[in-house]
């Protein structure tokens, strides 16, 4: 390759022909030769400082060469600079950037298009100030009237609108005004262009621009909205879909620009709703949660209900090229393939009153006009409740009723819409619930595997009322034959029938729990020959049903026959998948549940269970360093599963568990753990050092100052709300490992409570369960250290009186208050300026069950009375609200 020079580059012919003869290899189809040679060649060629000019002038300059070519060297360049660009002899850069821009008009629509994907990469990388040219250059190709110039132009600035909107929204020294003013006007202007693609390519371009609203977009808001309402029956579907898109993301974020328009554009919508173009039919379908989200007047909407509903639910049948009617027919012994298995997430464990809610299990994947219809009509129902019911029920029993094979899609259609609105619409739908529950029992029996699928999911959204029945006989009836009827089609042929029988079945079992005890041994049966015949990817699911059966049951499973069921085939599965095989994440959480609700039943099981947790953490901590020596690829998903597996068996075995522990290095393991530079490592570290703390403290005593620094570390992080479950599992650890060691704790005591106390001071920012555990942890510090934290009281009596008044009647608030006693007897002026604060936290209490407790809540009340003359007490009195006055009552004051 040549030598860079002063005159202009110019690449040597050998080496073009050696870059282009790969490239060709590459690309080729047909060709016999090993791509991942060809790859590292490629990337071996990278080393060289001239590659890139190769690049950039096959892409621009060999004209004898084929487009696919021409564009794979223009792929390639883009690729390789996102690292290389930087590095690079500022002479190449400008080389590359002098050769593109000619390029914007080339005549051939692939090239322009390629060019325009480079230039965003340049300008992400060096900004638009590194390249002054190219503003000019981008205005110039706009201006000329040549089609093929303004569309390289318009592509080249919609990718950067997309990638970088912010760049053209910000000031450019030497420009007397910011790049978007010089071309906002020009992009507004090509709305009315005869060329579909300008049209597309700039409302693309002017909408990245809604949410982030720069002055030059809010100055032209009327030209823009003018613009929409014009290009809105377009005859290119493809505007027709960005204008929707512009009006959906124009309600979320600026809903008031469109409110004098709303009735013109919810005709509009309407019409698009229905449009021959599914995706935009989709885009527009959008519209209707957008709206409700945008908590505008539902009354506008409302006189629109009885023509919306209709269209919604007409869109809600299977369209003929669904992928899920090509997947309905899966059979279940077919075994699935590994692209058929979705990637999962485990949770990590949480301690406190508010853990991540998880969202129900979509039917299917993929969003498309039939889901978002059925989304649309769910949140229609939360807003208007049962008014939209009678333009559905009609809907609903005229598609019920027709029985022939070729409507089934439309049947199947009306059971996903009382699906739909089985919450919002619930009160209005009560009284028919148990025809409609007996109308659809049978339903889970239909020829059609997506009737049967859908049915499923429609009784699981009834869960709550078909559970509430079982008091009287015809309720239990009913919960019979829908457990039944469940359990039934969990055994399926049907992959899809499975996968959706066995998410429901979880449903109603959480709802269920006790109601299930007669029907156990059934269900598990059901469950375990599930276990025995499913594919990979529904097994998964499986495993959720019996993790969820133990959480609902709990105790009740610990029978001998019951065990006989459940625990050899799932101990056989365990044996046979490796420590490295993602299989073993969702038996993990599944024996997590099981041995939680078994507690001391599952002793005979624990040893084998424990010794290969503490085995994959190990392989697992080892691969993180060295991947070759362990033999296994790292992923952190192993540990989470495993420390949270030993959180679920130090619950359910109590002290059980201390022969184990004491046998093996976990201390070490979990140290390592709680320092892991993984978020949800740590969070499932301190859960399990906090279960430990519980039951076996003497254990963790040989590290207990590393466990205790490492912990107070994670409260005093600048980025507390990006670790905030971190910080609450740490958090309570330290509380657990407080009232265990006693005194032990007291060399942190004070760096934790000045972590505490800003948290309890500032508590709108942050979740509800960290407040709750640092004001149980600062009880629990003051109730083993007093005489630490006494001195300290007026700093924080107020905040954390409010933090312990806010958290329900249990042991861990016992521990507070007596925490709260102790610091009172230490140092009662400290609390004087908190009084009303802290009779107002005593008043939370509904009942103190402890009576020791109980007495020394009474001292501080009687000596504070004491303590306050002159009619001081009265005073403080005077200040409480009455049922907080009548609360104290019973302390006699």
């Amino acid at each position: 390759m040549a030598a860079a020079a002063s005159a202009p580059w110019q690449p040597q012919k050998e080496g073009l022909t050696a870059i282009c003869g790969l490239l060709e290899q590459q690309i080729s189809p047909t060709s016999s030769a090993d791509k991942s040679q060809i790859w590292h060649q490629l990337q071996a060629y990278s080393q060289n400082p001239e590659f890139h000019n190769y690049l950039v002038f096959i892409l621009t300059r060999a004209e004898g060469t084929s487009v696919e070519i021409r564009q794979a060297a223009g792929l390639l360049l883009k690729n390789n600079l996102r690292n290389a660009y930087n590095s690079m002899d500022p002479a190449y850069q400008q080389y590359i950037k002098s050769e593109l821009l000619p390029c914007l008009g080339s005549p051939d629509r692939h090239i322009r298009s390629t060019v325009g994907t480079i230039i965003s990469v340049v300008v992400q990388l060096g900004g638009v100030m590194g390249w002054p040219e190219l503003l000019q250059a981008l205005v110039t190709c706009l201006d000329s009237n040549d089609v093929n110039h303004m569309e390289g132009a318009m592509d080249a600035l919609s990718k950067v609108c997309e990638d970088i909107p912010q760049v053209l929204d910000s000031d450019v020294p030497g420009l007397p005004e910011r790049p978007i003013n010089i071309f906002l006007p020009r992009m507004l202007k090509l709305f009315q262009s005869p060329h579909s693609s300008l049209r597309k390519l700039s409302l693309g371009s002017v909408n990245q621009y809604i949410m982030l609203m720069p002055a030059a977009l809010y100055a032209c808001m009327d030209q823009y909205l003018q613009g929409l309402f014009v290009l809105a029956n377009d005859p290119s579907s493809e505007v027709r879909k960005l204008v929707c898109a512009a009006f959906v993301q124009l309600i979320e974020v600026r809903p008031g620009f469109l409110e004098p328009q709303l009735r013109n554009l919810i005709e509009y919508m309407l019409q698009v709703n229905k449009d021959t173009d599914e995706e935009v039919a989709l885009e527009a379908c959008e519209f209707w949660s957008a709206y409700c989200e945008a908590e505008l007047p539902p009354e506008i909407l409302r006189e629109f209900l009885p023509r919306l509903i209709p269209i919604l639910l007409s869109n809600m049948a299977y369209a003929e090229d669904d992928e899920s009617l090509v997947d309905a027919e899966e059979d279940g012994s077919v075994p699935d393939r590994d692209q058929d298995i979705k990637p999962r997430f485990h949770s990590s464990r949480f301690h406190g009153s508010d853990g991540a809610e998880e969202d129900d299990d979509d039917i299917v994947n993929v969003w498309n006009l039939r889901k978002c219809s059925a989304a649309a009509v769910d949140i229609l129902s939360t807003v208007f409740g049962d008014e939209i019911l009678p333009t559905l029920m009609a809907f609903v029993q005229a598609k019920l009723s027709n029985r022939d094979d070729e409507t089934w899609k439309e049947r199947e259609a009306a059971v996903l819409a009382l699906g739909a609105v089985a919450e919002g619409c619930i009160i209005g739908l009560y009284p028919h619930l148990n025809e409609i529950i007996a109308y659809l029992i049978p339903l889970l029996d239909d020829k059609f595997p997506l009737i049967r699928s859908i049915s499923c999911w429609t009784l699981s959204r009834f869960s709550k009322f078909i559970v509430e029945g079982v008091g009287h006989q015809q309720g239990y009836e009913q919960f019979d034959k829908v457990l039944l009827g469940l359990l039934r089609r969990i055994l399926d042929n049907n992959k899809r029938v499975q996968e959706a029988a066995c998410s429901a079945f979880a449903t109603l079992e959480e709802e269920a729990a006790d109601a299930l005890g007669p029907r156990l041994e059934t269900i598990l049966q059901h469950l375990m020959c599930a276990f025995g015949k499913y594919q990979r990817r529904n097994l998964r699911i499986v495993y959720d049903a019996i993790g969820t059966l133990a959480d609902a049951v709990g105790g009740e499973l610990n029978r001998p026959n019951y065990l006989e069921i459940l625990m050899p085939p799932l101990i056989a599965k365990w044996q046979q998948l490796a420590n490295s095989d993602k299989d073993l994440f969702p038996l993990l959480e599944c024996f997590t549940s099981i041995s939680q609700a078994l507690g001391a039943g599952f002793s005979p099981f624990a040893e084998p269970v424990f010794q290969r947790c503490i085995s994959i953490i190990q392989s697992q901590q080892v691969a993180k360093v060295d991947p070759v020596a362990s033999g296994v690829q790292y992923d952190k998903e192993f540990i989470v599963c495993s420390l949270d597996l030993l959180s679920g068996l130090t619950e359910g075995l109590g002290s059980g568990i201390e022969s184990l522990v004491s046998q093996s290095n976990l201390k070490d393991l979990l140290l390592h753990c709680c320092m892991d530079d993984a978020s949800d490592v740590r969070q499932s570290g301190f859960a399990l050092l906090g279960d430990l703390a519980r039951v076996c403290p003497v254990h963790l005593r040989p590290r207990l100052p590393e466990f205790l620094d490492v912990a107070a570390k994670q409260l005093n992080t600048p980025k507390l709300k990006e670790t905030v479950s971190v910080a609450n599992n740490a958090c309570w650890a330290i509380g657990e490992l407080a009232v265990k060691v006693h005194q032990e704790i007291s060399p942190i005591v004070l760096t934790v409570m000045s972590c505490l106390v800003p948290i309890m001071q500032h508590p709108e920012a942050l979740n509800k369960s960290l407040i709750e555990n640092s004001a149980i942890t600062l009880g629990r510090l003051a109730c083993v250290c007093p005489e630490l934290v006494a001195p300290h009281m007026e700093h924080f009596m107020q905040p954390w009186c409010i933090a312990l008044s806010m958290i329900r009647d249990d042991i861990e608030k016992e521990d507070a208050f007596r925490g709260l006693c102790a610091l009172v007897r230490t140092n009662p002026s400290g609390a004087l300026s908190s009084l009303v604060y802290m009779c107002n936290a005593i008043a939370s209490w509904h009942e103190i069950r402890s009576e020791e407790l109980h007495n020394a809540v009474c001292q501080v009340l009687h000596g504070y009375k004491q303590m306050l003359v002159n009619g001081a007490w009265e005073q403080c009195m005077s200040a409480l609200e009455p049922q907080v006055k009548n609360k104290l009552s019973k302390y006699q004051v």
